[in-house]
């Protein structure tokens, strides 16, 4: 898929794909939650004991993190790095590009270990690469309406639908 993944539409099946894969790499590496999200730092999917924590600020951070370990990966002469660990006393994260435009943050604790953690992103990743290729074969288009199909859309909508809604 061209378009990044903050442009795509998920529907429910798909969001509970993404979900089911997520919640099988926690139970496989022993994780406290998984998050999915795109490289704006806006969350796809979450799995796991996420309940504590302030998803949507993680989710952003994460993305600005791995912006900023592309910038290094560059001032060493490296295309980029796959993965980043953050170890903490009691609690990691992982943090994993799955592709372009998704990052994968794992976060875990003294249950699990990295190279666990590693192993079963790897599997994850490679299937919500599938899962996002499925996507796209199904509905190339819904990936990325564009702004020509939005602005078609918002013209057939008349002054008068506009009433009858406000009306109701």
């Amino acid at each position: 898929m061209e378009t990044p993944a903050g442009d795509l539409i998920l529907f429910a099946e798909e969001e509970q794909r993404l979900a089911a894969s997520l919640d099988r790499l926690c139970q496989e590496a022993k994780a406290r939650a998984a998050f999915l999200i795109d490289r704006n730092g806006r969350l796809i999917a979450a799995s796991g004991r996420a309940a504590d924590l302030d998803t949507t600020s993680l989710a952003s951070l994460a993305a600005g993190g791995m912006a900023a370990t592309g910038g290094i990966a560059q001032l060493v002469g490296e295309r980029g790095f796959s993965g980043l660990v953050l170890e903490g006393e009691r609690s990691h994260l992982y943090i994993a590009i799955v592709r372009d435009d998704l990052i994968l943050v794992v976060h875990f604790d003294r249950t699990s270990s990295v190279g666990l953690v590693r192993f079963r992103v790897k599997w994850a990743s490679d299937e919500i690469g599938r899962a996002f290729a499925a996507m796209a074969e199904q509905s190339p288009t819904r990936a990325d309406p564009g702004p020509t199909d939005l602005q078609a859309q918002l013209a057939q909508i008349t002054d008068e639908d506009i009433e009858n809604l406000l009306s109701i």
